[in-house]
């Protein structure tokens, strides 16, 4: 590819070719929601999420943001923010990698083989840990409450994610980053 902006439209189109629901926001090419599926055989299995895309100017140099838009109950995804602590997006990225890896082998791997020793999620990581079928339990409540197509689909805030809400950052989360997340309880 002779520039990044040439990659990325190529990335963006390649994803909107592509099985998933791309929903572009302010007619951007850098900011737009994803329709995701969790992964068969998984626990999050039947469930729909929207996830939140951010590109940054240096895309495909530098990662782009990902976040659950929808509530998920994951050790590796703050339940807040919906910030994803992701190893191959927050620090080891490279520009082989595109949006389709994200969906296809990234995501699906972080709900089929959840990491509860790097955990955004304190909470999901102890049950894990502890009570494994409680914390299954917890899982699919998840998903049945907040995973389904009219929670992936309903108008959420634009407010941008926070570029620090990585692996490493557990602060207290703000009333904004609920706007971000779509996190209203019925």
């Amino acid at each position: 590819m002779s520039s990044p902006s040439k990659r990325r439209d190529m990335d963006v189109m390649k994803l909107m070719m592509s099985d998933y629901v791309v929903e572009t926001i302010n007619d951007g090419i850098n900011e737009f929601n994803v329709e995701f599926h969790g992964p068969k055989e998984s626990l999050y299995e039947g469930g729909l999420w929207k996830i939140r895309v951010e590109l940054p100017d240096a895309y495909p140099y530098k990662s782009p943001s990902i976040g659950f838009m929808n509530k998920i109950y994951h050790p590796n995804v703050d339940e807040l923010s919906g910030s994803v602590c992701l190893d191959v997006i927050n620090q080891s990225w490279s520009p082989m990698f595109d949006l389709l890896n994200v969906f296809e082998v990234f995501l699906p791997q972080l709900l089929l083989y959840p990491n509860p020793s790097d955990p955004l999620n304190g909470d999901a990581a102890s049950l894990m840990m502890k009570d494994p079928k409680q914390y299954e339990q917890k899982v699919k409540e998840y998903c049945e409450r907040y995973a389904k197509k009219t929670d992936a689909t309903r108008e959420d805030s634009d407010e941008e994610l926070s570029d620090d809400d990585v692996c490493d950052d557990q602060s207290a989360s703000s009333d904004e980053d609920d706007d971000v997340a779509g996190h209203a309880d019925p």
